[in-house]
């Protein structure tokens, strides 16, 4: 009888989608010892390259359910991995900690008690006198701003998961294709991927975790699922004003739903990930920097050094993200929306057992 391993290496795995999740996908299952392809036509255009990398897992506040659940065991697996890439890339790490703020008394008041009600040691109030909301609110010329911070949550730059991922890919001799894959279907217990070159690649799973054009592909599937586009998008502005040190800020926040990261003493990315919209509208600076009743000077006259966007997807009628058995050997793993790289170590776990229990 065959072993486990001699199974997993005689398997050939196709995922689409080259992203964050078709990455981790790959890794996990190569360390299992499967052959694995990843085919994508526009690698350097997906949507990982507009993600700004904070990982908001012990501060999700609804602690039940599949959602919490998928965040529990990531905040456990990605210090492993985080040990594993740095093999790799022995600068990469998750920057802690993380603060959550707001303007908004009513909110406030859900964080105190979502923070009394779990007694979570990694979790503390900011309240005004703490030092790091007093530099928030000298820095944006206000006085309203308070939260929460958590020692657990902290930020990964995802530009340098996504070069250290390909280091080990690389070193792996992971195939890759940048063909277009046009249709998928099943033939004599295999899958057929063929590409817009009407080249066929046969494979005994496929993976689909190219976001929206996922549903593309699984047309004559029974299974009826649904993808909103969802635009992320991102800044770096320059601040000229010598009224401001960003660096006297925490080094990753979130106010009233925008994300910030100041990277030098006058510069900073402020980023979010909540249009349906595929294209990012002309207003980019007032949209992603309307989130104070009123903005400070040195933001109100900071200028764009550099924009981008990426084009996500979110379930319609059903909880984020899609990860499913469609048929034997093709499952769907997609639609994070805002938490693809949070929560890729637990959804490539769960591909992996998924994969598993055919041999089993």
């Amino acid at each position: 009888m065959k072993s486990l391993k001699e199974n997993f290496q005689k398997a050939h795995i196709v995922i689409i989608g080259s992203g964050i999740i078709g990455k981790f996908n790959a890794l996990e299952l190569s360390e299992l010892g499967f052959q694995v392809t990843i085919i994508d036509p526009t690698e350097l255009q997906n949507s990982s390259y507009a993600a700004l990398g904070l990982l908001m897992g012990n501060m999700y506040q609804k602690r039940r359910g599949r959602s919490w659940n998928l965040r529990k065991q990531s905040i456990e697996l990605w210090p492993q991995w985080i040990t594993f890439l740095q093999k790799f890339n022995s600068e990469l790490n998750i920057e802690k900690p993380l603060i959550q703020l707001t303007t908004n008394e009513e909110k406030f008041k859900k964080l105190e008690k979502f923070i009394y009600e779990n007694n979570d040691q990694n979790l503390r109030i900011l309240e005004k006198d703490s030092l790091f909301i007093k530099n928030i609110n000298k820095a944006f010329q206000t006085k309203t701003i308070k939260g929460m911070i958590s020692f657990k949550d902290g930020r990964i730059n995802p530009f340098s998961l996504l070069q250290t991922l390909d280091k080990y890919l690389k070193q792996k001799k992971i195939n890759f294709s940048e063909e277009e894959i046009i249709k998928i279907r099943k033939s004599n217990n295999q899958w057929i991927s063929t590409t817009r070159n009407n080249e066929n690649i046969k494979s005994d799973f496929v993976i689909l975790c190219n976001s929206l054009k996922a549903i593309n592909l699984i047309d004559g599937i029974s299974q009826k699922i649904t993808l909103k586009p969802v635009l992320g998008q991102a800044m770096e502005i320059n601040v000229n004003d010598a009224e401001v040190d960003l660096l006297s800020l925490p080094k990753q926040f979130n106010i009233n739903g925008k994300n910030i990261i100041p990277k030098s003493k006058n510069k900073l990315i402020i980023g979010s990930t909540d249009e349906y919209s595929t294209k990012p509208e002309e207003n980019t600076f007032e949209k992603l920097t309307n989130f104070l009743d009123k903005k400070p000077n040195w933001l109100m006259k900071g200028k764009i050094s550099k924009k981008w966007y990426g084009i996500r997807s979110r379930p319609d009628g059903e909880p984020s993200p899609i990860m499913k058995n469609l048929e034997d050997g093709l499952i769907i793993c997609t639609g994070f929306y805002k938490n693809g790289i949070l929560l890729a170590p637990a959804c490539s776990k769960w591909v992996a057992n998924e994969i598993k229990n055919y041999f089993s």
